[in-house]
């Protein structure tokens, strides 16, 4: 099956400054039981800056077709950030992304 965007389909999801939230994403558009997850958070507003380490904390999970995100925190306000999850899936390496907005 062809998937037209790598975004997910619920677009950009807002996260206050004190929320901390571990995001789920559900691969069956691209494969079933995804593999070798990782997750990459940039900073858009900053010149696409890599900040994963200083706005997640925790681990991955995968529990059938369904990735769990580290949780995320810590997000600045009015800065937008892109979430990349790549995963394998059926023997294929798969990119997806989300965005999320601080707010206050």
């Amino acid at each position: 099956m062809a998937v037209v965007s790598r975004e997910v389909r619920e677009g950009l999801q807002l996260q206050g400054e004190d929320e901390q939230i571990a995001y789920t994403i559900t691969t069956t558009p691209w494969g079933a039981s995804p593999s070798s997850v990782t997750v990459v958070v940039k900073d858009e507003t900053a010149n696409f800056d890599v900040v994963t380490t200083s706005v997640t904390t925790g681990t991955v999970s995968v529990v059938g077709d369904v990735i769990t995100t580290p949780i995320i925190k810590h997000l600045m306000i009015r800065h937008t950030y892109r979430v990349e999850v790549l995963f394998t899936a059926g023997g294929n390496v798969y990119e997806c992304y989300f965005r999320l907005l601080g707010e206050r």
